[in-house]
């Protein structure tokens, strides 16, 4: 049975302030918390109705038996579903090598729709990493997670000064921008750096100078814009053709 003390504490997580500055996370629904048991990533506790826990046999976490009600309450879904877990946040010493893989840099992504299907269509193309700018939606913001579809247990996400990291490597670096060439006249490498920018500003000027292939997606009909998940996915279904 959970306590009043805890049900404060899930609650909390509702604001910014808590989900930014708290070591846990909270995961909701039973397609992210499997995700979650599937991973490699800390699981404090799981909270569920008495369905969820009988068709799941022994877990290797506590689990607290709750009812629908208290699921409702704890819940930051219009329709709470069966199961929340509380989780640590995961902390990584060095990003993986980048002359090793093919990294998405992200810079002011501020839409947490957008950054959770970005990690979402990362993990389809294989990306194991994605390093964002500090404007960049927050990658435990609820929003972002439950987009994602458990693809974030997957993908690292990080946030470091962007510059620095390009400042540092001698990869291509390959940004979309209105003015590149087209990405089907572009042979794309297996190591690198794909750079996208704000929904509405673009890559910004501090990250612009460091981009040596300059790409974009061709246009055949009179749409003013792509939304950039949908952006990144196209370029990286051709860096994968």
């Amino acid at each position: 049975m959970i306590n009043n003390s805890e049900l404060k504490y899930i609650q909390s997580f509702a604001h910014k302030k808590h989900w930014a500055e708290e070591s846990a996370f909270i995961v909701e629904g039973p397609k992210m918390v499997q995700e979650l048991l599937r991973s490699n990533w800390t699981i404090k506790k799981i909270y569920a109705t008495a369905d969820w826990i009988q068709g799941q046999g022994v877990l290797p976490v506590p689990v607290v038996e709750v009812d629908q009600i208290m699921l409702g309450r704890m819940s930051q879904m219009q329709t709470p579903h069966q199961v929340i877990a509380l989780a640590e946040k995961e902390s990584f010493l060095k990003p993986i090598p980048f002359n090793e893989t093919f990294s998405l840099l992200l810079d002011g992504i501020q839409d947490p729709g957008n950054l959770g299907t970005i990690i979402r269509t990362a993990d389809w193309f294989g990306i194991q990493q994605i390093l964002v700018s500090d404007d960049t939606a927050g990658f435990y913001n609820p929003k972002v997670l439950q987009s994602t579809m458990g693809s974030c247990f997957r993908v690292r996400v990080e946030s470091v000064l962007l510059e620095e990291v390009l400042t540092a490597s001698s990869l291509p670096v390959y940004g979309a921008v209105l003015n590149g060439s087209s990405m089907y006249e572009t042979k794309m490498e297996s190591t690198g750096f794909l750079v996208i920018g704000n929904e509405s500003k673009g890559i910004g000027a501090q990250l612009t100078k460091y981009i040596t292939h300059p790409i974009k997606i061709p246009k055949f009909g009179h749409a003013e814009s792509l939304n950039a998940a949908v952006a990144t996915g196209i370029i990286l279904s051709h860096w994968k053709a």
